[in-house]
């Protein structure tokens, strides 16, 4: 259930932090970790996407309940999860360009880190085959399926066999499973979504099977969202790879209620002007939270009936007839609609234990280069 009351978000010492400034609550955070695992039916069945939080300190925890699989759109956040002590990472983003030189780069820096990545293209597994066996490495191969997104990926068909059966082949890689995102299915009816993530994952199911028949090894078949982690949980052959329900936002809250996190992540933001007797201007602008997407982006707590005005850079501007018991200074909390792009606008954030500000967590994974 979402909360909207701005005592559980208060912090006590927010005369100390500037604004605007993400603040993550640990006790929340720590009870999502444990929700995710218990949804899944165990650790072993998560391989969570670490690209909403973009923290070593996150993957540590997960570390220690288990978790020992993490997917990461980026090298740096690869590199991240390496260098934090994960075990296995895939790399689910198509190593184009240097991307494969760098690829190999994190394989020999990181030798005790299983990596993997996804193709659903012949020349892009041949150039990867060939910078890798160059290198004197191996490296395991999903083969990256289009589900029903229609964003990336290679339809479940006879050319995805014949891919497979390529990868296979080629020097230096080794064809180890599948690799489908349903991003497309996030309908907030629970009977929708499941109709259609079965809609999804059956062709893919078939293509396994089909694999395996033929005497080709598929022993991974990751797959999977947020919204319909649920949904996939209830199975016994697949990774689960959510990444939202380690922060939760405002936009998951509202539109899957059926999902049951905590947002453990808010924006302290505090009103900058009042120029007239009914507006306030508060410095939430497009540069602290995530505005790819239509209004609202974020709700001010107390002020989620107010009017929106204008949002630019450094500005958020709304109209209340409430507006003369919020003074320049006052101190106020929002919750993003999209917490990913959210996380990626702050180079730190602040940790809050027992509503204190404690310390501050750099945003590691930001950076879209860390060494390598």
């Amino acid at each position: 259930m979402l909360e909207l009351a701005p005592k559980t978000y208060r912090i006590e010492n927010a005369d100390e932090i500037d604004s605007p400034s993400l603040l993550v609550y640990e006790e929340r955070l720590d009870e999502n970790l444990r929700r995710m695992i218990a949804q899944a039916g165990g650790p072993e069945r998560l391989c969570p996407h670490v690209k909403t939080h973009k923290l070593p300190q996150v993957i540590t925890k997960q570390l220690a309940l288990g978790v020992h699989k993490f997917k990461a759109a980026t090298i740096a956040e690869a590199e991240m999860c390496a260098a934090a002590g994960a075990p296995h990472v895939l790399l689910a983003h198509a190593p184009v360009g240097p991307r494969a030189e760098r690829l190999v780069g994190l394989v020999r820096a990181f030798p005790k880190t299983g990596f993997a990545v996804i193709v659903d293209d012949a020349e892009v597994a041949r150039h990867l085959s060939s910078v890798v066996s160059q290198a004197s490495l191996s490296l395991d191969v999903l083969l990256d399926i289009d589900c029903g997104m229609h964003r990336s990926g290679i339809a479940p068909g006879a050319d995805a066999e014949a891919l497979y059966r390529l990868v296979n082949e080629l020097p230096g890689l080794r064809a180890v499973g599948l690799h489908a995102y349903d991003g497309h299915v996030h309908d907030t009816d629970l009977a929708a979504r499941r109709a259609r993530c079965e809609e999804a994952l059956t062709p893919v199911l078939a293509l396994r099977d089909r694999l395996r028949a033929a005497g080709l090894t598929v022993a991974r078949l990751v797959t999977g969202g947020t919204p319909t982690f649920p949904l996939l949980a209830a199975r016994t052959d697949v990774e689960c790879s959510p990444g939202t329900s380690v922060l939760w936002d405002y936009g998951y809250a509202t539109t899957l209620p059926d999902l049951d996190y905590l947002c453990a992540a808010a924006l302290l933001t505090r009103v900058t002007s009042r120029p007239l007797p009914n507006r306030l201007c508060l410095d939430l602008g497009h540069k602290s939270v995530g505005s790819e997407m239509p209004q609202p982006r974020a709700v001010v707590l107390g002020l989620e009936d107010a009017q929106l005005v204008g949002h630019s850079e450094e500005h958020l501007v709304v109209e209340t007839p409430r507006a003369r018991d919020y003074p320049p200074g006052t101190a106020l909390y929002a919750l993003p609609w999209h917490i990913c792009p959210t996380v990626n606008l702050h180079s730190e954030v602040v940790l809050v234990q027992n509503q204190r500000a404690v310390t501050r967590w750099p945003v590691a994974a930001r950076s879209r280069r860390i060494t390598l």
